[in-house]
């Protein structure tokens, strides 16, 4: 029976694609909103065509010495240049790219797990400190 450690993909962000990166800040002092942007295809671009493209992002969080991630979010990209007249003949693209906030009193990991629809699940984490 196969895990998700098995089929979840890491790499360098600036060497792979498909990882989606994190953009925060590494120290946030409690009480204060971490504005955070997550995207795929940063450094080398991701293709978004009708038959290759990144069809989501999910955020979580995990504080220090807790068992469990809390969902901070998840964000479907559903137009890649399909329409009703055929694979990639539409004009409108979603791209890989969302931002948020959200407030945390504990140090911890974000971790981003994207899905691109031809190479599977892919992930990253960034540390954050919480003073």
């Amino acid at each position: 029976m196969a895990t998700t450690k098995e089929i979840v993909q890491t790499a360098d962000w600036k060497t792979e694609k498909h990882v989606p990166v994190i953009e925060a800040e590494a120290k946030l002092k409690k009480g204060e909103a971490l504005k955070v942007k997550v995207s795929v295809g940063k450094e080398i671009p991701h293709p978004n065509t009708t038959e290759h493209h990144i069809a989501w992002i999910a955020v979580y969080f995990k504080p220090q010495a807790e068992k469990f991630p809390y969902h901070l979010g998840r964000f479907d990209f559903s137009s890649h240049g399909a329409s009703t007249q055929g694979l990639n003949t539409s004009t409108v693209f979603t791209s890989a790219e969302a931002a948020f906030s959200f407030k945390t009193e504990k140090s911890g990991s974000i971790i981003a797990v994207s899905y691109c629809n031809i190479h599977g699940l892919w992930e990253s984490s960034q540390e954050l400190i919480v003073e």
